[in-house]
């Protein structure tokens, strides 16, 4: 484990961030990859003090836990997170799928023909990604989920758009075409 990164003053968190890590920020995994700063099980708890960070953000982890795992993972988020600081979550958007199946939009699916021909199938293999998503995200439910765990102002913004002041809380967005953006403050 390295040492705490600080950037710009700010404490930031780029939780579940994979291989994607990010100078200036406090990368944290499940597994270890290179330039990472905190390799743990977020339901066991993160190796910060509480109130320690201005922000934090995860990127397409969030739905790879469990449904009974997501209040942990977030009430974890919300101990670490300053009273004002914000949390942003990038996550698979399940109401944009199924508008795209009930649209009758193929091409909204990242699915190849391979793994999946018909529009049902494509849903389904996307929404669950192969399986590694445990969670399917809809709005309403990551809105009452960060509710439940302390968070306020839960809010959705557009890929690359924040509410919360900070310019580079966006920076680690991505998968714009079938993720939803959502913050709010602890």
């Amino acid at each position: 484990m390295g040492a705490p990164v600080e950037g710009a003053g700010l404490r930031r968190l780029n939780w579940g961030c994979g291989p994607f890590t990010r100078p200036g920020w406090i990368n944290a995994d499940l597994r270890w990859y290179e330039g990472m700063d905190l390799c743990g099980d977020i339901r066991d708890g993160l190796a910060l003090a509480d109130r320690s960070l201005d922000c934090a953000v995860a990127i397409h982890a969030l739905q790879d836990l469990a449904w009974p795992d997501i209040p942990i993972a977030l009430a974890e988020l919300h101990r670490v997170i300053r009273p004002g600081g914000v949390l942003r979550l990038g996550l698979p958007d399940l109401d944009r799928a199924i508008d795209a199946y009930l649209r009758g939009d193929a091409g909204y699916f990242h699915v190849p023909d391979r793994d999946a021909v018909s529009l049902g199938a494509k849903l389904v293999t996307q929404i669950i990604w192969y399986g590694s998503v445990r969670t399917p995200m809809t709005f309403g439910f990551v809105r009452e989920s960060l509710e439940r765990s302390g968070f306020r102002e839960v809010k959705r913004h557009a890929f690359g758009q924040t509410g919360s002041g900070m310019t580079d809380i966006c920076v680690l967005d991505n998968r714009e075409r079938e993720s939803m953006f959502v913050e709010a403050n602890a």
